[in-house]
């Protein structure tokens, strides 16, 4: 089994990525690692945040290592909140509040098409590699479904008539832009 850290400690994202690499790797938070503080995210883009990640635990750890970055991009908004959207409404990552100001941002608005996207760096041998995921979709008009995180509640991808968050772990793993970029990491790593 090979151990490779992921720059996460969120729970719901460590599940469904172990999930979808399977029993060939063991994924390592940096917490796992002895890593406490706040792993910096302040580029501009969604590629150069996940690169500023693994760079940094790579840096750190010199440990083989990947950091992903997800952004939903709602086409009415100009791409917001994108990069933003973890602190689309707060400093912190509260859930809650971005889906209200979402909600708010989008009242009668009658495009509601979004994407999310999802870029993960890896780091290999002290090569950086880059991965992207993109699911198509639209913003529900209210928040359904008690699954997932984030944007879940609100976002129903392109073919199906409910959100991520009333699918199942699997069902949104199938489809989803983590799954789509983690799949391409899966490939590239289980061809070395």
């Amino acid at each position: 089994m090979t151990e490779i850290i992921f720059a996460t400690n969120n729970a719901h994202k460590l599940s469904e990525v172990q999930a979808l690499l399977g029993d060939n790797f063991h994924l390592l938070t940096p917490r796992d690692c002895g890593i406490t503080e706040d792993i910096p995210e302040t580029a501009a883009t969604l590629d150069g945040n996940a690169s500023q990640k693994s760079h940094y635990l790579y840096d750190r750890m010199g440990k083989n290592c990947f950091a992903d970055d997800t952004g939903l991009e709602v086409e009415a908004l100009g791409g917001e909140p994108g990069v933003h959207s973890a602190r689309y409404a707060t400093d912190g990552h509260d859930f809650a509040a971005n889906n209200r100001l979402l909600l708010k941002n989008m009242e009668g608005v009658k495009n509601r098409r979004a994407r999310f996207r999802t870029v993960i760096s890896l780091i290999i041998d002290g090569e950086e590699h880059l991965f992207e995921g993109i699911v198509e979709g639209r913003i529900a008009e209210s928040e359904s479904g008690c699954e997932g995180f984030g944007y879940d509640p609100l976002f129903i991808p392109d073919g199906h008539d409910c959100t991520f968050a009333e699918m199942s772990a699997d069902e949104k793993n199938a489809i989803s832009h983590r799954g789509r970029a983690v799949q391409k990491l899966v490939t590239f790593l289980k061809s070395r």
